[in-house]
This record gives C-alpha cells, structure tokens and sequence, in this order.
C-alpha cells in the first residue's frame, strides 16, 4: 500500500488525518487541513480505530497444513499505518479457546505500561470476550510490530507491522519513496503449538531446530511473497525479524540497499549488499529500481550461525505492462559468514545527528555520552536444570509469573506487591563465587525515577542472544569479545551509538547498552528467542515516580481488566496532577 495509511484507507505519504473512502488528492488535502484546525482547538491528537478479531486457522506456511493464529483471517495480521502522536484504538476480540494477549514491540507506551500487553502489566483477555487497546505512539517514529505475549501464541503467528511515520512539518532526511513495504522475516516450526508447548513444559530439551524460514508468512516464490517496483523509483522497504530462534541476513538479487533508519532512529546512510536482523530487530532501507526491468529478482532471507542453513525466497518483479519476463536467477547471493562480519556490520551503524526523528530538534542534541552513570547492571544469561527441567535464567534468577495470576503492576497499583512478588530478588551483579545454584521466581527490580543507567548483558554461551527493553529505547554503545571489565567503558560509542530497542550479544562477548529510567511504569527485558523468554529468561523493572503525579504516569484506565488478588479490591485513589 502505497504512502501513509490508516486503518484501511490509502493517504497520501504526507496526510495525517482519515478518510472513509479514497479521494482526489486535492480534496483529502483539503479535508486534512480542515480536520487538523478541528484537532488543535480540541487539543488532542487523531484517532485510529481497529477492530480485530483473532481466530485460529489453517495454512501451510512450510507446505504442511497447520494450525495458526490469525487477526482478521490474515497473517500477517492487518498494519498500524499511523503518524506521531496519533492515539491508537484497537478493540481485541479473542476468539482462540484461552487468553490472550497482544504487545506492542518497540512502543515506547509513555507513562503507559498499562497498555503494554504483557502478563507482567496487563490481565489476559478471557477466551470469548474483548479488550480495547488505547495507547499513543507518543515522541516515535520508525518500524516495529506486534506479537502475541501470552504462553507461546507468537509460534502460531498473530504477528503484524506497526509503521509510524513523522508529522507533516518534521523534515525527513530523504525523498519520500514512491511506495512502501513490510517484509516480516523469522523462522517457523512446522510442529504444532500444543506439542511445542508440551516440550517446554515438561523440561527435557528445548523446541530445537525450525523447519524453515519465511517472509510474510511465506516461504519461497512459488506462491510465495512478491513486490512490484517501478523501474526507476525508489522503495522503503521495513524489515522487521518476528522469528522464534535464529537471526536472518535479508539481500536482493543485483540490488543495494541504503540503511535509513534502526528501531525509531533515523541513521547514517551506509549502503549494504546484505543485513543481519537478529530477533526482534527491525530495519528500513531504501532500494532503487535500477536494473533490467525484464527481469524478475529474488529477495533472499536465510539463517545465521546455523549449521544448516535455512533460505525463503520471495519475488521482485517490475512493473512494465505485459511484455514477457525473465524469471529470477536460482542462483542465490550469497550469505556472509560467521559472527564477526555481523559484528563489524553492527559497528557501522551510526545515529544521524544532524536528522530531526519524531521532535523538529536533532537526533544529536541529546548528548547521553555527558551524562554521569547512576547505576551500572551486569546481567549474565544462562541455561540450567531446575529440579530436572530446563530453565534459562539471568543471574541466577529465572522468571515466572505470580502464581496468584495477579500482573505485578496490578498488584503494586493496588498495595499489594508484597502478596505477589518480592522486589530485586536478582542482584546486580551476577553472583561473585561463580554459583550456578537457580531460584525460580517473579523476577522484579526496583529502578529509581529518572536515574541514567548502564546496563552490561555478558552471554557465556555458544548461541547468540537478542535482548528488547520495553517502555525505552537506549544507546547500544558497545558489543565486543569477552567479558566486560569497568576499563572497557573506554571503547564506548559516546556520540553516534544509534537509539533502539533491540540488542544482540554475539558468543562469549558482551553488550553495554545506557538509557535514562525516565518512563514511569512496570516495563520488560526479556530474551526475544521464543523459548528462553517462556523458561525464565526475562525480567520487569518498576520504575515508580515519587510523586504519583499524572505528569508522571497515567493512572489505571477504567475499562482495565482485573485479575487475581486485586479483582474485588477497592480502586486506589486517582493520581492527580
């Protein structure tokens, strides 16, 4: 769909406002500048309305017909196509026979961890019944996506695009592309949801090997994904990596690639023949129809640091009337090799300083290199047995959820957190005499108001691990070999290090990454790969404004839904400003 749209109506790349059916663009300009006068005297940003309906189905994404999770019978599920600041509605109807949930990878939800959508803040949607999201995409711009949270639905699908777009008056540091597309990449299991879950539950492996690897939920061009360019033109494409295990390296046949933008931030446009998107990460790059508009071309998605390789392919074509095509080359580009190239790939992206984002002001002018460190977290990921089942596990401490089934930030609103979890079980340094002794608990820290941290994630295994931070984005300013001593701080990226959400720490090394607590809520670091998440590999920080103040944090919305201890409880007093 070409330009901005919002629900199901096609804009224009720079209109912010809604439509009910398509119009001259003459008219809907005029009408955008209409609605938008209505907007300011209201004082209140646009609206988008959704209304999804989530089912179970049958595809064969890999060629074998299995069961799937589907929002509006479709998967990927349908696209938030919006602006900055929009308010965003999305009224859930979960007809699967269990909760549900969704989350929202990369919204920032400020002052809003109501809305995030995950068991640690929000309580399931019952089997047969609705939730309405409301939530701002507040200060952002960039590509994301959303994803099932409750047990392991995201095996099943669920997953769609989010896409925000900047103001009308931010200037964008490159022309406006003649059309845009969403490329969801991942690994996919051909086994069924129960008997990945069963797996995990019973503790004796992991889920092991995918059966293959897809590009919007599809695997190769027979049948498979295809995009149509103008020849001549130049296309965004966002790629966004929903997978459960592996990192994808993306390429096009004959085509380069110009990095624009990482995870909300716009970057230094380097030009790429491939990209490595590890789990949860997302990429926009601009490809230009630049080659022989008789020929077809394939877009190639494939495994990294697998022993066996795993490739989708889908199909590129230009659009040149009816004449006849050659269909696309069999021979594949190649992949890279190795961790290191991924590395060194990584090191070259760099922040736009100069590039307004979602505010006119430049990305640069936050200069978070000048900012004294508060509080520095070391966190050590690992695998283990716990009572003869596998847990993974951060510092010593492996997550689970209460097992009142009250979401922490439920019962720390209400006053009785002390009934639910205990705060900062995990320390923050990992245990200094090498212990490998595991405590299987709610893993909750407790973070100070606005404190500026550094947080060093050291992985000791032979995979590698991908990390999101929820309710933030922070300055990945360092990822190296080894293990990471207070003299390495002197490496550091302290000027360009790109703003995201999303972190990968390649074997035997270690990431450091800075962000500022300044998000009041109960937000997530959890591990991206489908079965560390669900056995323990997480963990929710509350960061809890002194002030209770409405400046600060919304209070909880009226239509939220109670579960557990604090269902028949009296609602605390409102937060007022």
């Amino acid at each position: 769909m070409k330009g901005r749209a919002y629900g199901n109506v096609e804009k224009n790349d720079r209109h912010e406002c809604t439509s009910n059916a398509r119009l001259p663009l003459a008219l809907v300009t005029l009408l955008s500048c209409l609605f938008a006068a209505t907007v300011v005297v209201q004082g209140e940003d646009p609206y988008l309305f959704f209304t999804w309906n989530v089912t179970y189905g049958t595809l064969s994404p890999l060629g074998v017909p299995q069961q799937v999770i589907l929002i509006n019978g479709q998967l990927p599920g349908p696209t938030i196509n919006c602006s900055s600041n929009n308010n965003i509605v999305v009224n859930v109807f979960n007809n699967l026979d269990e909760p549900f949930l969704l989350t929202w990878n990369g919204i920032q939800q400020r002052k809003n961890s109501w809305q995030e959508g995950l068991p640690g803040t929000s309580c399931p949607i019952p089997a047969g019944t609705n939730y309405t999201y409301h939530f701002q995409v507040k200060d952002q711009i960039g590509t994301y996506f959303y994803y099932p949270s409750t047990s392991i639905h995201r095996a099943a699908g669920g997953f769609g695009s989010i896409r925000v777009h900047s103001r009308l008056l931010i200037p964008v540091p490159f022309p406006d592309p003649e059309d845009e597309y969403d490329v969801l990449i991942g690994d996919w299991y051909n086994t069924s949801l129960s008997a990945l879950k069963k797996t995990l539950d019973t503790g004796r492996r992991s889920i092991g090997k995918p059966g293959g690897v897809l590009i919007n939920a599809k695997k190769n061009d027979d049948g498979g994904a295809t995009f149509t360019m103008k020849p001549g033109k130049t296309y965004r494409y966002r790629f966004c990596n929903v997978g459960l295990k592996n990192s994808i390296n993306v390429r096009i046949q004959g085509h380069s690639m110009k990095l624009v933008e990482i995870e909300g931030s716009h970057t230094i446009q380097n030009v790429y023949d491939s990209l490595d998107v590890h789990l949860g990460q997302c990429f926009s790059v601009l490809v230009t129809a630049d080659q022989d508009p008789k020929q077809d071309y394939y877009m190639v998605a494939s495994t990294r640091f697998t022993k066996t390789v795993l490739t989708a392919t889908a199909t590129i074509t230009y659009a040149t009337g009816n004449g006849k095509r050659a269909p696309a080359s069999p021979l594949l580009p190649e992949a890279p090799v190795g961790w290191a190239w991924s590395l060194n790939q990584f090191r070259s992206f760099r922040w736009n300083l100069t590039a307004s984002a979602a505010r006119p002001n430049p990305q640069g002018s936050y200069h978070y290199g000048q900012i004294n460190i508060t509080r520095t977290i070391k966190l050590v990921n690992s695998a283990t047995s716990v009572d003869g089942k596998l847990r993974y596990a951060i510092n010593g401490v492996s997550h689970t959820d209460p097992v009142s089934e009250t979401p922490m930030k439920l019962a720390e609103y209400y006053g009785v957190a002390d009934k639910v979890f205990k705060y900062n079980i995990i320390e923050d340094q990992p245990a200094a005499d090498g212990s490998k002794i595991t405590t299987v608990a709610t893993n909750v820290i407790d973070a100070t108001f606005r404190n500026f941290v550094e947080i060093i994630f050291e992985n000791h295994e032979k995979s590698i691990q991908s990390w999101h931070l929820s309710g933030y984005s922070f300055f990945p300013v360092a990822i190296e070999p080894g293990t990471w001593s207070p003299e390495k701080r002197k490496n550091y990226n302290l000027v360009d290090a790109v703003s995201r959400n999303t972190i990968q720490v390649y074997p035997n090394s270690w990431a450091a990454i800075m962000t500022t607590f300044d998000n009041a809520g109960m937000w997530n670091l959890r591990s991206m790969a489908l079965d560390r998440h669900y056995l323990g590999q997480q963990l929710y920080i509350s960061v809890l404004s002194p002030e209770h103040s409405l400046r600060d944090e919304y209070n909880i919305p009226d239509t939220a839904l109670l579960c557990g201890i604090v269902q028949h409880l009296p609602k605390p007093a409102p937060y007022s400003i």
